[in-house]
């Protein structure tokens, strides 16, 4: 069976399914992509570490990436090794000097504990075809995470992170999100 590799390529409203979100995955080095429907609390894990936002307490897959290192194990790889009734079927392959575990994880689960640990994704070939698309231009547009989910509560984070926030909010032309988030930065100094 060949493995083909995968990457985040970004994550967007679901046109499918209200209230949920889609994570968009990219094969490495071909034109096709792979959406994942993922909940609220999933997709705003994948968006922090998507835009590199430190939250001020740990989330639950950054608590999961240090319990692996507390006991030395390590993430090796996620495999996506089914896509049955609209669903995907993941694997967390871990493992140590001694010993490989594989557990079964949500896809979503999988990948956001691949984005903090390194870890290679992989899907096979037939899964590719079944469930994925050719983007005819090679890219596919992605909207910006953080102005999609409203629920992130911007007061937790530092004014630092905030600028950064800022930044990538004016780049983009998301003036009212930046706007909100100028108006935190200004209360946070002010304090």
């Amino acid at each position: 069976m060949e493995k083909v590799k995968l990457n985040v390529l970004g994550i967007t409203s679901s046109q499918i399914q209200a209230g949920a979100y889609a994570l968009v995955l990219s094969e490495e080095g071909g034109a096709y992509r792979i959406p994942v429907i993922v909940g609220v609390a999933e997709a705003q894990s994948i968006a922090v570490k998507l835009e590199n936002v430190r939250p001020p307490r740990p989330l639950s897959h950054d608590l999961i990436v240090s319990l692996t290192h507390a006991f030395g194990i390590g993430l090796e790889e996620v495999f996506i090794y089914k896509f049955e009734n609209g669903v995907f079927l993941s694997e967390l392959h871990f493992g140590d000097d001694d010993r490989k575990v594989v557990i079964d994880s949500r896809t979503s689960d999988a990948i956001a504990l691949a984005m903090r640990t390194g870890a290679p994704i992989y899907t096979t070939r037939e899964i590719l075809k079944k469930a994925g698309f050719v983007s005819e231009k090679g890219e596919v547009k992605v909207a910006p995470v953080d102005s999609e989910l409203k629920e992130i509560d911007l007061k937790k984070f530092a004014v630092e992170e905030l600028e950064k926030m800022l930044s990538k909010c004016v780049e983009r032309e998301e003036y009212e999100r930046a706007a909100e988030i100028k108006r935190i930065i200004i209360e946070k100094k002010g304090e």
